[in-house]
């Protein structure tokens, strides 16, 4: 497929270019950074510019399609990445400005040239739990996609509001856009400079519901979304099948959940539910901290 990356040069976006290009996909990067990668051209545009988005909306991946003298080809997919990646690096207002009508403006370009397939980031923020003020504790777990997602920083808030934006663009064209509410993302890289500390005190972990996904995982996710169609709009949690801590699933919840209740009457692996992603696309998780170099 030919593909428009957004934020392909950030810590999620160069595992997934990487995942994709090994899959043979053609590749275009958007970012205001340069993506470290002999394969993929970056062009530089701001997202929240719709002149921008557009003009990169219709742009050649690469200089050999200037050969055949034949024209820009379409896309075939957009995977929007790009955002302000988390709370406490812009101010608020400004966070949720970015992300939201970069977000706005990424899908309304991409449906007018006609691309069929969207996959955006959301996040795991999104369900209130990362960055409140104080602890607050999931209504229930497993989390699954039905769970409430009333956050309360800008950061979430700005998340929320794209899937509600991505959910309506979705209503008016009737074509496929799938957004991924990523748990923590895990470079390989990570697993001996991060996860002694996770093991040492599971409190670390406790915001982002104890869960993860590796990044080269993520990769396979947007691929599985890119061969997955007809789904229409769809929302996926994205981690991996077990914890980030050395604590058993019993031992978390009498440490932390012992008044949440169990959705299903069963003590879930993980707290954060990859189940539709895995029913739905056939996701497999193959990369974990137990097997940090697979």
């Amino acid at each position: 497929m030919r593909i428009l990356f957004t934020g392909g040069s950030g810590k999620a976006g160069k595992h997934s270019i990487t995942y994709l290009l090994e899959q043979g996909h053609s590749i275009l990067n958007l970012d205001k950074v340069h993506l470290d990668n002999p394969n993929v051209l970056t062009r530089f545009a701001d997202i929240t510019d719709a002149g921008q988005v557009f003009d990169v909306m219709q742009s050649y991946v690469n200089y050999d399609e200037l050969k055949e003298g034949t024209g820009v080809p379409s896309f075939d997919a957009v995977v929007h990445f790009a955002a302000i990646p988390t709370l406490l690096m812009t101010s608020d207002n400004e966070c949720f400005r970015i992300n939201t009508l970069g977000t706005y403006n990424v899908i309304d370009a991409a449906i007018k040239m006609g691309v069929k397939k969207i996959i955006f980031a959301s996040s795991e923020t999104t369900y209130g739990i990362c960055f409140a003020d104080g602890e607050v504790k999931p209504d229930y777990i497993p989390i699954d996609e039905e769970h409430p997602t009333i956050p309360e920083d800008s950061y979430a808030m700005s998340k929320v509001v794209n899937e509600a934006t991505a959910k309506s663009f979705q209503k008016r064209k009737n074509i496929d856009i799938y957004g991924l509410r990523i748990n923590n993302v895990i470079e390989p890289h990570e697993y001996t400079e991060r996860f002694p500390k996770f093991m040492e005190n599971p409190d670390l972990r406790r915001r982002n519901i104890f869960s993860y996904i590796d990044a080269r995982d993520l990769g396979q996710m947007v691929e599985k979304c890119l061969q997955k169609n007809g789904l229409g709009y769809q929302i996926f949690n994205v981690s991996n099948n077990n914890h980030s801590v050395s604590l058993s699933s019993e031992e978390l919840i009498k440490r932390y959940y012992k008044d949440v209740p169990l959705k299903h009457n069963v003590i879930p692996d993980s707290f954060y539910s990859n189940e539709k992603a895995k029913r739905l696309l056939g996701f497999k998780p193959m990369h974990d901290f137990q097997t940090p170099s697979n």
